[in-house]
């Protein structure tokens, strides 16, 4: 390293050194990496010293905090100075999402397998919400969330499941990410039932009360580490229109789309009532 530059820290994990000099970089002060057995972050300029060392303080404590992954997000590198090891994907998901997260993935992908072996007919008739005479069967209230019907579909709403849901689980835990799916998935589920009939399926009405949560949950309550990007949410909003006007002539569940969204949003309104306050 260049004579005068200042020694910030040693990190062991470069991913989060990546976070930490991306983060700076946003608030003007340019870092560097340099790889040895971890990572040892220097700075250029003294006067910048106090500022950095203030900010590392904030960092040790929550590195995993949103607002480096969103400054990580916002630089738009696709590469660095940085060397990763390999890792399995499995790894990659465990650091987002808790054990609630990855039991839904799991059960859905399995349920998805059944489909495929089995038929669709022969697995909807075990978890379908319920026709008439099934309303004692209570597991089908919640358990057509599962139900996919094209590798298109499950990847989708999986991906949008890990991706908030996780978020959601780490930051406030896995009773408040069961507590918005079973009532999102019976809300979502009833709705879309009145419109048309039975025979529907997907995490798809889960995923938009997920979205209206996070999105509004960040909005009000910005300290919760609970967020959605605007422009993602923005997405799903223009999704919701194409999908009531019908364009790619798909069969979408819009009535468990709009009820979910608007659940979540309500549901992130009362949450967040106090911090408002």
């Amino acid at each position: 390293m260049e004579a005068g530059m200042i020694r910030i820290a040693h990190f062991t994990n470069p991913r989060q050194a990546q976070a930490f000099i991306d983060y700076m970089s946003s608030r003007g002060v340019h870092l560097h990496g340099e790889h040895d057995d971890g990572v040892t972050v220097w700075l250029e300029s003294e006067v910048q010293r106090e500022t950095v060392e203030n900010e590392l303080h904030i960092f040790v404590r929550d590195p995993n905090h949103p607002r480096y992954q969103a400054a990580s997000w916002h630089s738009g590198t696709t590469s660095s100075s940085l060397q990763y090891r390999s890792s399995s994907i499995l790894p990659m998901l465990r650091q987002r999402a808790g054990p609630f997260t990855l039991g839904m993935m799991i059960a859905a992908v399995l349920v998805f397998i059944l489909m495929q072996l089995l038929g669709e007919t022969v697995v909807m008739s075990w978890l379908s919400w319920p026709d008439a005479g099934q309303y004692f069967q209570l597991w089908r209230w919640f358990s057509h969330i599962l139900l996919h019907f094209s590798l298109l579909h499950i990847v989708f709403n999986l991906i949008w499941w890990w991706y908030i849901g996780g978020l959601i689980e780490r930051r406030l835990g896995s009773g408040k990410l069961f507590v918005l799916t079973v009532i999102s998935a019976l809300l979502s589920g009833w709705m879309q039932a009145h419109f048309s009939g039975v025979m529907f399926g997907g995490l798809s009405g889960v995923v938009y009360a997920l979205m209206g949560y996070a999105w509004l949950r960040g909005e009000r309550d910005p300290e919760s580490g609970v967020y959605l990007e605007r422009g993602l949410m923005g997405f799903a909003i223009l999704w919701l229109f194409i999908g009531y006007m019908g364009w790619f002539g798909m069969a979408i569940a819009n009535a468990a789309h709009l009820t979910g969204l608007l659940l979540g949003l309500a549901m992130a309104w009362v949450d967040t009532r106090q911090a408002q306050r």
